[in-house]
């Protein structure tokens, strides 16, 4: 009865985890390095479908307002582009992704920096969060199936005395 009562605590709480688990958690869209200086080059990767056509990256920013088509198909999976930074200003810039079906798929930030500056930080601040978002929610629904394991013992152990 022990392990019906364990192993029934365990699916609820991976159940659970999975039924909150955010969409921004899963990254759809990413940009590497998170961080280049101008005249850089970054690669926009996206988990579209090449089956379902190019992928079109929005670059917007301080003086960007532009669409970049994929040019291959990621290593992992999906569709990617490379952007040249020359002629960029100094900031950070938004890549918004659509699928050649014509769905979101997220977005992620990339920064400019001038020539011989140090990169600002690791440069994982748009996974960072959707990391956080993931940790947090599977915290929780761990803790509500220990609470629940806990309970079915004190339940088990006062109806036995």
């Amino acid at each position: 009865m022990k392990a019906q009562s364990v192993l029934g605590s365990a699916a609820f709480g991976v159940g659970l985890g999975t039924l909150l688990l955010p969409a921004a958690a899963l990254a759809d869209t990413t940009v590497s390095p998170a961080t280049t200086p101008v005249g850089g080059t970054v690669v926009l990767t996206s988990t579209c479908n090449p089956k379902s056509g190019d992928a079109i990256f929005r670059v917007t920013g301080p003086d960007r307002d532009q669409n970049v088509r994929s040019t291959t198909a990621a290593a992992g999976g999906g569709l990617s582009a490379e952007l040249f930074t020359a002629g960029f200003t100094l900031g950070t810039y938004t890549v918004t992704a659509t699928c050649g079906d014509g769905t979101s798929s997220g977005s992620a930030t990339f920064t400019v920096t001038p020539i011989g500056a140090a990169p600002a930080g690791a440069g994982a601040d748009a996974d960072a969060s959707g990391l956080l978002a993931a940790g947090g929610t599977l915290v929780g629904a761990a803790a509500t199936g220990a609470l629940a394991l806990a309970r079915r013992r004190r339940r088990g152990a006062a109806a036995r005395a």
